[in-house]
């Protein structure tokens, strides 16, 4: 392996400093929450508020991770993630203006917003605890796996445990020091650089002599990796690439459950995490409509071809990986192709997108054990200054459980990934119905998160059923659960339905017994347009970026026609948009 130039160290060490210089400037208070910052007054425009969606999602783990997808199963083994477009349309009409119209700090907030009683006490803290350290600590180990796996490959010299170290004490020293503001400000940095080196990776892996000796991609690998769509018949193979062709089941999984069904950091079903929280950020329900749609399109459309062409130029290059180091390959393609410079550019884009998303995801975690727990339950009133102290003991605490699983659980950022859908099966059932159906409680929502972690615990040992096929038998026992805890326990408490109700006039035949009780309200209508706009969203985002894919690999006349697809699609959006002034409901 070529070791780094003078060149390429000068510039990690700058953006280094660079990112410590923002961190200092941008110093405010350590316990503040995205949802305090942004309910304070400070409401954002869309293109702002829906970077930031983009900006946060970005981590140095998802290039590797799509790039592992691909190589093991083509372009088409994007699904797995592809699929969670239809709840993010979901989230734009129909959750987006009910999350803006809550007024609350975080999405924890919401918890006893809807429900009443000690289980719901029980269920905010719980869920403080489940998703702001467990959860949380999962998610940043795979981050930093990622980054432990490019600077394993890519500076050999240096040891890559004690600079994940090294990285994540720094990460949390700025973040600490900076709070929200200075995250805000470096995510949006961060994100330029990251995305603008990955194009940059893109244009020259494609073009290095492997790849143009070989006539290109599309000559050098079997035809079928370029598909968009899965095979429909029995799994193919290629002993070229050790690569094989997403059956149909596994597409089923995903396709027709997995998107409303699982929870997954960034795509929720009905909202939530760090997504709600910008939604609660924009100036208005419009703002926020707004916000999260153009993060679903820059999400889906623009991220993902230069990490998918790199996947591709992976198995040209290194066509003998293992299969469990097939996300390696992106790595070694950085490795391969960048000249000196663009070696510490690229390193230090890919610490720009590992920086910023560790450093919203321990704000994030800190924020719901501090606010949503130590606050809440433990010490309500206390001075200010020890919220901030606990703040960052609580920030080291996740860091230090972050850095054990990076080191003693998790093997590959796919699995990692793979672990969180299936243990979160079947929750995303009550996430978008705790909206729409007066009759889900607290109870219902405990069930809903402990039944799949039972329920993937015996699939795993006792069946040899494999990703995704494991989602069926996941979601369909959570579902099962839920469903009768919710009828054999009591429901919410009439006055908090009746405050629901009143605050998110969220409507809907199934809160009609409330409704009838409450004629003063009026509740939103115009469900069937808002779903001929979920619809027209998922063709707006689909076409786009299979329009992109076909310009890339050379189809410019199907091209034309998928974005001719998207143009109608969106068209329609508009038509039917601007008709309601923007509202989303009549």
């Amino acid at each position: 392996m070529a070791q780094l130039t003078l060149l390429d160290i000068a510039i990690i060490a700058s953006y280094l400093l660079l990112t410590l210089f923002v961190g200092l400037f941008f110093s405010r208070r350590a316990s503040e929450n995205v949802g305090e910052f942004f309910l304070s007054g400070r409401k954002l425009p869309w293109w702002i508020a829906g970077t930031g969606m983009v900006a946060t999602t970005f981590a140095a783990d998802t290039p590797l991770a799509v790039a592992g997808f691909v190589a093991k199963n083509g372009i088409a083994g994007n699904w797995v993630w592809w699929t969670f477009v239809s709840g993010g349309m979901l989230t734009v009409f129909f959750f987006a203006r009910l999350w803006r119209r809550a007024n609350i700090l975080t999405d924890l907030e919401f918890i006893e917003l809807r429900y009443s009683g000690k289980a719901a006490s029980f269920l905010r803290g719980f869920k403080a605890v489940y998703f702001g350290l467990f959860i949380n600590a999962v998610i940043i180990g795979w981050v930093n796996l990622a980054m432990f796996k490019i600077i394993k490959i890519m500076i050999p010299g240096l040891n890559p445990e004690l600079a994940i170290v090294g990285l994540v004490i720094f990460t949390a020293i700025y973040s600490g020091m900076s709070g929200l503001w200075g995250v805000s400000i470096t995510d949006a940095v961060q994100f330029v650089i990251a995305m603008g080196g990955c194009i940059v990776l893109a244009v020259l892996a494609v073009n290095s002599p492997q790849v143009t000796a070989a006539g290109g991609l599309k000559q050098a690998l079997p035809g079928w990796m370029f598909d968009f769509f899965p095979s429909f018949s029995s799994a193919v193979n290629t002993s070229q690439t050790g690569a094989y062709a997403l059956p149909f089941t596994a597409f089923a999984a995903m396709a027709f459950v997995q998107w409303w069904s699982s929870w997954y950091p960034g795509a929720e079903p009905g909202g939530g995490g760090y997504i709600a929280q910008r939604m609660m950020s924009a100036k208005d329900e419009k703002n926020s409509l707004l916000a999260t749609l153009w993060f679903t399109i820059a999400h889906y459309c623009v991220r993902p071809w230069p990490w998918i062409v790199v996947g591709l130029v992976s198995l040209v290059m290194f066509p003998n990986l293992p299969v469990g180091q097939k996300e390696d390959g992106f790595v070694y393609v950085m490795n391969a192709v960048l000249p000196a410079g663009l070696k510490g550019l690229l390193i230090a884009a890919f610490m720009a997108a590992y920086m910023s998303t560790l450093s919203t995801h321990l704000n994030w975690g800190t924020s719901y054990l501090i606010n949503d727990l130590y606050k809440r339950f433990v010490k309500p009133e206390a001075e200010e200054n020890h919220y901030v102290l606990m703040s960052r003991i609580v920030t080291a605490v996740t860091a230090i459980f972050a850095l054990y699983i990076t080191f003693y659980v998790l093997e590959t950022i796919t699995g990692a990934w793979e672990f969180i859908i299936q243990c979160g099966a079947g929750t995303g059932f009550v996430l978008i119905m705790r909206w729409f159906w007066w009759r889900l409680n607290a109870w219902s929502e405990i069930t809903s998160m402990v039944a799949p972690i039972v329920a993937y615990t015996w699939v795993s040992r006792f069946t040899t059923l494999a990703f995704p096929d494991t989602i069926f038998v996941i979601v369909l026992f959570t579902i099962v659960c839920t469903l009768a805890v919710t009828g054999l326990t009591k429901p919410t408490d009439r006055e908090k339905l009746y405050a629901f109700y009143r605050t998110t006039r969220v409507g809907g035949a199934l809160w009609k017994p409330v409704a009838d009780e409450l004629p003063d309200v009026k509740g939103d209508t115009g469900f069937p347009a808002l779903f001929a706009d979920w619809f027209f969203g998922i063709v707006l985002v689909y076409a786009t970026l299979f329009g992109t894919g076909k310009l890339i690999f050379g189809e410019p006349l199907t091209a034309a026609l998928y974005y001719a697809a998207s143009a109608v699609a969106g068209a329609m959006i508009y038509r039917d948009l601007s008709k309601r002034n923007w509202k989303t409901f009549d």
